[in-house]
C-alpha cells in the first residue's frame, strides 16, 4: 500500500534515495475524482513503466479552477487515501497549481505518464520532464471511462 506524503521535500529525498538504489521513478497526476476502472488501468500501466509510481493529485481549489465550482465530488484527502490504497501506487502527494510543472521540477521523474487523450508535445509538463532527462509517455485512453461520463450517466438516471 502506498503512502501519502504532503511535504514535497521529504518526497524528493525519498526519490533521491530510491534513485541511488537504481529505481526508475514514474510520476503521473490528475484529479482522480470518482475513481473508476479507467483510472485503475491507467495507473497500473504507469506503474509498469518503472520501479515506483508517485501520483500528484490536484487540490480541491485547483480542481474547482479547472473543472468548475461543482467539482470535486470527493475531497482531496479522501481522493489521496483511495489512491494510496491501490497496490500499483507507491506515493501520493497534493499540488495546488493549475499544472504539475512545479511539482515535476522537484520530483524529476524518469517517466511521466499521461492518458492518451493528451497531446504530450503540447503539455506544459513535457519540457520540464525532458530537461531532467525524463520521458513523457502517453498511455492508451480507456474510452467511455471518465468521471465526466459517470456524472453524466448518474444525472441522466
Amino acid at each position: 500500500m502506498g503512502r501519502v506524503i504532503a511535504d514535497w521535500n521529504e518526497l524528493s529525498e525519498t526519490m533521491r534515495q530510491r534513485r541511488e538504489q537504481g529505481a526508475k521513478i514514474v510520476t503521473t497526476n490528475g484529479v482522480f475524482d470518482l475513481l473508476h476502472v479507467g483510472h485503475v488501468r491507467y495507473l497500473q500501466q504507469a506503474r509498469a513503466l518503472g520501479d515506483l509510481l508517485v501520483v500528484g493529485v490536484n487540490s480541491d481549489a485547483c480542481t474547482r479552477r479547472l473543472k468548475g465550482p461543482q467539482r470535486p465530488l470527493v475531497p482531496e484527502a479522501e481522493r489521496m487515501e483511495v489512491l494510496a490504497a491501490l497496490a500499483c501506487v507507491d506515493f501520493v502527494t497534493l499540488f495546488d497549481e493549475n499544472t504539475p510543472v512545479a511539482w515535476l521540477e522537484v520530483m524529476r521523474p524518469d517517466f511521466h505518464a499521461k492518458g492518451g487523450d493528451y497531446d504530450i508535445e503540447k503539455m506544459p509538463e513535457t519540457p520540464v520532464v525532458r530537461s531532467h532527462g525524463g520521458r513523457v509517455i502517453a498511455l492508451p485512453f480507456v474510452v467511455d471511462h471518465s468521471t465526466t461520463e459517470l456524472i453524466r450517466r448518474i444525472e441522466a438516471r
